[in-house]
């Protein structure tokens, strides 16, 4: 996995957790929602990566 991508995978995840942990304090469902989106969008882009790796070797 290239380390662009994978450090902008992991920052995805951890703003979503951020983001999906500060909607839920507050009791903002559409900020929780939007959080948990940003978090698969970040597992979906380490996946990819990761299959380009297996691919490569």
């Amino acid at each position: 996995m290239s380390g662009d991508e994978k450090s902008k995978s992991k920052l995805e995840q951890a703003k979503g957790k951020v983001k999906e942990t500060t909607g839920r304090a507050l009791g903002n469902e559409q900020m929780e929602a939007e959080g948990r989106a940003e978090q698969t969008k970040g597992d979906a882009r380490q996946a990819k990566e990761k299959g380009k790796d297996i691919f490569k070797n």
